[in-house]
């Protein structure tokens, strides 16, 4: 039986997406994937209904590179609103306990300090994490309250930037991947003895990407425009790559590679960036302004990872 074609057209590249409030990251692909009648599409970086800004949107071969866009640090902005606990954790969820403490500025700067650098976090009960194989959003919706443990995250800067209000504390946090802000908004809140949520969240950078370079997801076609956006909105597949080092390559080299062969570090010294770590670092291979594919350098060998 002959192999049914793929619907859509086949694009390769990213486009970056300013999310609005009230969809989920899901819907926002589908929709795009829509507008560009495009064979395959995902994000790079779930956002809850909640939460605006940046989400990337990975087109056919960029979908190889999502994963070290997750790796990426991210940039996040958030209102915690004291006074009240969500069983989401947010602005979204139902209230379930209240209190009248309002911290000072004094006492949550002296707070932050235990949640910058490597932590452990116990995620959100609304949250995607697997519990016996189920997701945890799904054990809350129906009642039956999740059990979750403390995982590691990495919180390379969390700021207070404006206090509009008693009630409320405005954020920056810069994180690694699996970093959940609501959960930083509800612990942050209890530690200064109070209780609070996440009343507004914006993430403004994901790895290389950048707020400037978002597209609101209302302006990628006019209403009565029918025909398929252009392509000419994507941004190179490479671009996902820009934080790796780069490795040059001679042609030779590079068909070996795509063979799957790993290429010896001797061969290639004078090469290797020094930014690279030559004990288990990624490197971006390059031929001809190419990239040929993504590599580990470990053992005094360059394996690839990911050819591209």
């Amino acid at each position: 039986m002959p192999r049914r074609k793929p619907r859509g057209r086949p694009l390769d590249g990213w486009l970056i997406i300013d999310k609005p409030p009230g969809l989920t990251s899901t819907d926002v692909v589908n929709r795009v994937k829509r507008i560009f009648d495009a064979q395959k599409a995902g994000h790079g970086g779930t956002l809850d209904p909640l939460a605006t800004g940046l989400l990337p949107i990975a087109f056919g071969a960029a979908t190889k590179t999502v994963p070290y866009v997750m790796d990426g640090t991210k940039l996040y902005r958030f209102t915690l609103k004291f006074g009240e606990q969500r069983d989401s954790d947010d602005a979204d969820g139902v209230v379930v306990a209240t209190s009248d403490e309002r911290p000072t500025d004094d006492r949550i700067r002296e707070e932050l300090k235990q949640f910058q650098g490597d932590i452990m976090q116990v995620p959100p009960a609304f949250s995607a994490v697997k519990v016996a194989g189920e997701r945890a959003y799904d054990m809350a919706r129906e009642g039956r309250a999740p059990v979750l443990e403390p995982r590691p995250a990495r919180v390379d800067r969390f700021e207070l930037v404006e206090r509009p209000d008693a009630e409320h504390a405005v954020f920056e946090v810069a994180s690694g991947k699996g970093v959940y802000m609501r959960s930083l908004a509800r612990d942050l809140a209890m530690a200064c003895g109070a209780l609070g949520h996440v009343s507004a969240l914006r993430r403004l950078r994901v790895g290389p990407f950048l707020e400037a370079q978002a597209i609101p997801l209302d302006k990628l076609r006019a209403a009565d425009d029918t025909a398929p956006a252009s392509p000419d909105l994507l941004l190179p597949v490479a671009t996902a790559l820009a934080d790796i080092p780069a490795l040059a390559l001679t042609e030779t080299e590079a068909a070996d590679l795509r063979q799957g062969q790993a290429l010896s570090l001797v061969a290639l010294m004078g090469r290797i960036p020094a930014s690279a770590n030559p004990g288990g670092g990624l490197v971006r291979a390059m031929a001809g302004g190419r990239v040929i594919g993504l590599c580990r350098l470990e053992d005094g060998m360059m394996k690839p990872e990911r050819v591209l």
